[in-house]
């Protein structure tokens, strides 16, 4: 894999396996009518955290994949240093999950596709690497671009077409039939 911004090495063995099972999460997240972001905590080869996004579900803006897979992490390890871990996420981290990432210490950050309108982690804002912090992550971007970019493509696009069939129908309704 080539190397996709200034802080992104060479994918390791393991990338692929973990991306699978975060896509696998964006996947369930989807069937709940959210947006399609699934994202996992590993620490030596295992997961420890897994979430997808159920902000819409759950009433809570924070309800991000990241967001829960680092709460569920950190439970797991009974600490909220998650030092010498990875966080696979489908999509770009945006602003709010990259400070979460960024106080919790986590060493390396893979991502599917880039989020370029509120990518935090080299897209739209590098907060993950950041010099005036006092933690910067290591970031491989790239991994299941297509299938992850794909997701997301093809989740908007259905909910456009929903939302215009509902403008329609409505449109519909308030016109008097002719006579």
């Amino acid at each position: 894999m080539s190397e996709l911004m200034n802080n992104t090495k060479i994918t390791d063995s393991h990338d692929q396996h973990f991306m699978q099972r975060a896509f696998e999460l964006a996947q369930l997240a989807e069937s709940h009518e959210e947006i399609p972001v699934g994202a996992v905590v590993v620490h030596q080869g295992k997961i420890i955290g897994e979430g997808y996004n159920q902000s819409i579900m759950s009433h809570d803006p924070s309800a991000h994949a990241e967001m829960i897979a680092i709460r569920q992490a950190g439970k797991r390890v009974n600490n909220y240093r998650l030092l010498d871990c990875t966080l696979y996420v489908t999509l770009e981290p945006c602003p709010m999950c990259a400070g979460l990432l960024v106080h919790s210490r986590i060493e390396r950050i893979v991502y599917g596709t880039p989020d370029l309108k509120t990518g935090a982690a080299g897209s739209v804002f590098n907060l993950v690497s950041s010099e005036q912090l006092n933690h910067q992550i290591t970031v491989t971007s790239g991994v299941m671009a297509k299938e992850c970019s794909q997701l997301l493509s093809n989740f908007f696009r259905r909910r456009r077409a929903e939302k215009k069939a509902s403008r329609n129908a409505v449109k519909r309704q308030s016109i008097p039939p002719k006579k």
